[in-house]
């Protein structure tokens, strides 16, 4: 099972990869052949248009498999253990409230736009909204066993706090020896300058 669980997370980042791809083709080849050669690739804008949305939500799933969606911890991480479980264990109820809803609205969206044909494509029209089914599922699965974990005892402290203050997470102290180290060197490249 984790090996199946594994390898859908993967092809889901290789479908980010190729939508990402596949947008970029589109777009660029478009815009090269209405300059220059003043025509065009029909479809592209529209199917470009889907390729993110795609993207976003095939991003949105990874990211949440993988707790690296931004945010703030400066409350939850003040708390108790004790503190932070409810917190997390609220937040998660709550993201999976939200999650039924969004199932439900994309459900009701991709029903009654099965049989509308987009106007480039001609594809349904279901398969644009259909992307929020794959989303709501996935998700749905993600937050109920980080619940269980939760639940059971079997999610360690540190990882009550699953957010990111930013996109990169550096040593501060690290920082500061590699600055001073930088400027000590600059000021012995130009110490020896001045001497020659």
């Amino acid at each position: 099972m984790v090996k199946i669980i594994d390898w859908y997370f993967r092809a889901l980042k290789a479908l980010v990869a190729l939508c990402l791809a596949s947008m970029v083709l589109l777009v660029f080849g478009n815009v090269v052949l209405r300059y220059a050669f003043s025509s065009g690739i029909t479809f592209s804008e529209e199917f470009s248009r889907w390729l993110f949305v795609w993207l976003t939500f095939f991003g949105a799933i990874v990211a949440m498999k993988e707790h690296t969606h931004l945010g703030m911890d400066s409350v939850i991480s003040r708390l108790s253990v004790t503190g932070k479980k409810v917190a997390y264990v609220l937040s998660h109820l709550l993201m999976i409230c939200c999650v039924i809803l969004l199932l439900t609205g994309g459900w009701d969206q991709t029903m009654v736009n099965i049989e509308t044909k987009a106007a480039a494509t001609g594809l349904s029209a279901g398969l644009f909204y259909g992307v929020i089914l794959v989303f709501g599922v996935s998700a749905l699965g993600i937050l109920i066993y980080d619940l269980f974990l939760v639940l059971t005892g079997k999610l360690k402290v540190e990882q009550l706090i699953q957010v990111k203050e930013s996109e990169e997470e550096f040593d501060a102290k690290k920082y500061e020896e590699k600055l001073e180290a930088e400027t000590s060197q600059d000021a012995t490249a130009t110490q020896d300058q001045v001497k020659s």
